[in-house]
């Protein structure tokens, strides 16, 4: 079976930023979210050896999201500085290392992915979305796995693959649930509200008991805790927004994608100009001539 890999961009790039200490070029331009970031892209081709990729970025707001909810994300730290000054370099890297990248004005990076799994996924093609975004769980099928990168603050856990029985595993519902469950419990990273007092154990509950969102509402009346009873009516707007809201969109058009060969005068030139030695050695052996 064949497989692409699709790579929640941002996500990876966060990581690779705290994942090793602030380096710097000699003139003092950080470095740091680079070297991690070739680091991953490698660590990926080697442990999963697609036959395509893509890595999706944000590029600016998500229009859909931010006629719903005005404040979406609006309580998200702002980029770290020197992280900020990397992007521009992580997405020219990865273009000379011979990886596609996806984005688009307005729509967030999480939709594109979801339109490119739901396009290319087939018998003949296993989906791999790499990314720690709990929202892509929803994706999870037979023909959809989601890999978790290794948590940065505790390493040793390493790379874990969710298919449709650790999405269950991991939060006690189906994937096809998740955008219920999320309604429910909210996600503060993207500053959706949900129900105060709902965690994750009682929204898995409810939604395994009822289904979805419009079971849980129509059980309000015997509803368990018993006090929940008159607040899930009163809910029941703010919950049908918080679906629109995580449930992802996945009718966007979407380019075909192949891995190109890598760029390697201008991969060679790129690593000289960054002083990122150990990489260019590495890029040398994996590459061969050309680099230099």
């Amino acid at each position: 079976m064949a497989k692409v890999l699709l790579l929640d961009g941002f996500n990876l790039a966060f990581r690779s930023y705290y994942a090793l200490p602030e380096l710097t070029r000699s003139d003092g331009v950080p470095t740091g979210a680079l070297h991690g970031w070739v680091k991953t892209l490698w660590k990926l081709e080697d442990m999963e050896r697609p036959d395509r990729l893509a890595v999706f970025f944000d590029e600016g707001g998500s229009d859909r999201h931010l006629e719903l909810l005005p404040e979406y994300k609006a309580n998200r730290d702002e980029m770290p500085e020197a992280l900020r000054a990397q992007m521009a370099s992580i997405r020219e890297i990865t273009r000379l290392m011979g990886y596609p990248v996806i984005s688009r004005c307005g729509v967030e990076a999480d939709d594109l992915i979801a339109s490119a799994a739901r396009k290319w996924a087939s018998p003949q093609e296993r989906v791999v979305v790499v990314s720690a975004d709990k929202d892509l769980a929803q994706l999870v099928n037979g023909e959809i796995h989601q890999l978790l990168p290794a948590p940065t603050a505790n390493p040793r856990l390493g790379w874990r693959r969710l298919d449709g029985d650790g999405v269950v595993k991991k939060f006690g519902v189906t994937a096809a649930q998740i955008p219920d469950y999320l309604a429910l419990v909210g996600d503060a990273a993207d500053n959706i509200a949900g129900i105060a007092g709902v965690g994750p154990k009682t929204a898995a509950n409810w939604i395994g008991a009822y289904g979805d969102i419009a079971g849980v509402l129509a059980a309000a009346t015997e509803i368990k805790p018993p006090r929940f009873r008159e607040i899930l009516p009163a809910s029941a707007e703010l919950l049908r927004r918080n679906l629109e809201l995580v449930r992802l969109c996945d009718d966007f058009e979407i380019p075909e994608v192949q891995i190109e060969a890598p760029h390697t005068a201008e991969l060679s030139d790129f690593l000289a100009s960054m002083e990122m030695k150990t990489a260019a050695m590495q890029a040398h052996e994996r590459y061969g001539l050309g680099l230099r």
